[in-house]
């Protein structure tokens, strides 16, 4: 079951410059708890949900949730203690929303939504097409088709299927602390065993490949053939994730590249045509560059900032070439010097 099967099509959007009062009052009339915040061209740049409008406290947002959205919205004046736990009402999506936001295709499984909800500890993500916003999937509509999947053939395929969501959707339910990696290179190496598959630079060099081609092919019906490719390969990559077994690839590289006396790693090599911005921010550079990023870099990103940010590794962002003085390929490295 793909996630075209299984999305939610009618999605209520934002745009960065939304006030939150006025994301109060569309989550009150919607009756949902977040919104995903698109830029001009259509294309998910963050989430907004209504625990970032307010104390992450549960029983008190639980308690207080509809009377201060409709307090929000309706722009009657807020009791001082209230005030003291709200988040400023002229502030717009842009100052809250979490950033970057993980995506799917319409053709992404539903066991690999799953995952993905699971590891990266949220509830929904936006599906896209062609870069721009085309529906929801949450964790609600995973378990709704779940319930009505019919039985396969064979019994235990179902089984096996149902362990993996099943894993996935409960692990969401749980407090649970980061994992525990080692700042030193041997503390990395003895959680990340090497890894078949996964993300390699030769898919990223394929569409450098792919760029050189549209550059040279001169007619008008070569150019359109050549950028459709680069098209789908773009489309390729934000559907690709970056699961357990290649994340422990990365790790286990950069464990080798410390071994080599080597300061940092490159954990990713991707055309600039994945950022939100043409890859604007990382070449300026600008502090928000990590919220212009999409596809597995996202992913990664998350991941860093989850797993390793804590235990002292930096990540950083550069420009690696400049074809006709535009950013070309973008590097993301690792860094523990």
């Amino acid at each position: 079951m793909q996630a075209a099967e299984i999305m939610t099509t009618q999605v209520v959007a934002v745009a960065p410059d939304t006030p939150l009062r006025e994301i109060a009052r569309l989550l009150l009339e919607h009756g949902i708890s977040a919104v995903p915040v698109v830029d001009a061209g259509g294309a998910p740049i963050g989430m907004v949900s209504e625990g970032d409008l307010i104390s992450r406290n549960d029983a008190e947002r639980e308690a207080r949730r509809d009377w201060w959205l409709a307090l929000m919205a309706e722009g009657e004046e807020l009791h001082p203690d209230f005030l003291a736990t709200l988040r400023q009402p002229q502030q717009t999506a842009r100052d809250v929303m979490a950033a970057p936001v993980v995506t799917v295709s319409e053709s992404t499984e539903a066991r690999v939504i799953a995952g993905l909800l699971s590891a990266h500890h949220v509830k929904r993500v936006p599906v896209v097409h062609d870069g721009r916003l085309v529906g929801i999937v949450s964790r609600a509509d995973l378990l709704r088709a779940f319930a009505a999947e019919p039985a396969p053939a064979a019994p235990e395929q179902r089984s096996r299927a149902s362990s993996l969501i099943a894993a996935a959707l409960a692990s969401l339910d749980e407090h649970f602390l980061p994992s525990k990696h080692s700042t030193s290179a041997e503390g990395v190496a003895a959680d990340a065993a090497p890894a078949a598959g996964g993300v390699t630079a030769a898919d990223f060099l394929g569409l450098v490949t792919e760029f050189e081609h549209l550059k040279a092919e001169r007619s008008d019906q070569g150019r359109h053939a050549a950028a459709e490719r680069r098209r789908q390969a773009l489309t390729a990559l934000i559907d690709r994730h970056v699961v357990d077994e290649s994340w422990k690839a990365l790790l286990h590289s950069a464990r080798q590249a410390a071994e080599r006396g080597e300061k940092e790693t490159m954990l990713l090599r991707f055309p600039s045509d994945l950022c939100a911005d043409g890859g604007r921010a990382i070449n300026a550079p600008l502090p928000e560059w990590p919220k212009t990023l999409r596809g597995d870099a996202a992913e990664i990103y998350l991941r860093w900032e989850r797993d390793l940010k804590p235990q002292g590794f930096h990540l950083a962002a550069r420009v690696l070439d400049f074809p006709g003085g535009m950013p070309g390929d973008i590097g993301l490295f690792l860094v523990w010097g």
